[in-house]
């Protein structure tokens, strides 16, 4: 999948109205959580915290009307997953590389398709309420980084 997020200055703007609670529901795409998660690990390390984030999207959730429940809203093993794939990209990029470019090459690699966790844990494990709530480990392969 192709980054449609133009440059530094949207990706922060994105970051920005999402702490806010002012991003369109509809703007909440999967490229924009990883722009966010992207933007939190270089300029807001604090809220990258498993429960400050949880905080963060929560809030975000019900600002847009998203129920946080057993079946919708904030999911605790696909945050820490998408975290965990958003560090190991900053890392192969370095401090000098743009976040516009890093989530270009995001996008453009497995991460960027909405399912890619499916290489990771089975369907009925990802989606059940126990990975929902709290962190639960892959069942299927172990994440590369």
């Amino acid at each position: 999948m192709a980054s449609t997020l133009d440059g530094e200055a949207a990706i922060e703007r994105l970051a920005l109205a999402m702490i806010a609670c002012t991003l369109p529901k509809a703007q909440w795409t999967h490229e924009a959580h990883f722009a966010l998660a992207l933007w939190l690990a270089r300029h807001r390390h604090e809220l990258t915290a498993p429960d400050a984030l949880r905080a963060l999207i929560t809030r975000y959730n019900m600002a847009t009307g998203t129920a946080n429940s057993d079946t919708s809203g904030y999911h605790h093993t696909i945050t820490r997953a998408s975290m965990r794939g958003v560090r190991a990209q900053l890392d192969v990029a370095g401090e000098r590389a743009s976040l516009d470019e890093i989530l270009k090459g995001l996008m453009a690699s497995p991460l960027g398709r909405a399912d890619w966790l499916l290489a990771y844990w089975s369907r009925d494990v990802l989606f059940g309420v126990a990975a929902r709530r709290t962190w639960v480990e892959p069942d299927l392969a172990p994440l590369p980084w």
